[in-house]
């Protein structure tokens, strides 16, 4: 998934490691990398976002709600809930109502 950001392409990535997975973020002309790391939960369809990491150089664009949207779209397509470990995603959630019925 790419999306046009205030200072280049942002292109958001899905990769499983292990039982848990990533999601990064490349901006485009960028060396740096942003992600959200996802562990499963106690429940098969849990999953447990449990940080989000934006290096400096690449803050302040927006990198990190786009990384936790996209593991809520994924939630929405693939129907498994999120329990938000990280203090930015448990945030995002705060913000936007929407996604209650997401959150574990």
């Amino acid at each position: 998934m790419t999306e046009p950001g205030p200072n280049g392409d942002i292109t958001i990535t899905h990769h499983v490691q292990g039982q848990g997975g990533v999601y990064t973020a490349v901006i485009e002309g960028e060396s740096e990398e942003g992600y959200l790391e996802w562990q499963p939960g106690d429940e098969e369809d849990v999953r447990v976002a449990r940080t989000t990491v934006v290096p400096r150089p690449i803050g302040g664009r927006g990198v990190a709600a786009k990384l936790t949207e996209r593991m809520v779209e994924d939630a929405r397509r693939e129907g498994f809930r999120i329990r938000p470990d990280c203090s930015y995603v448990a945030k995002k959630f705060d913000e936007n109502p929407d996604w209650a019925a997401l959150r574990t």
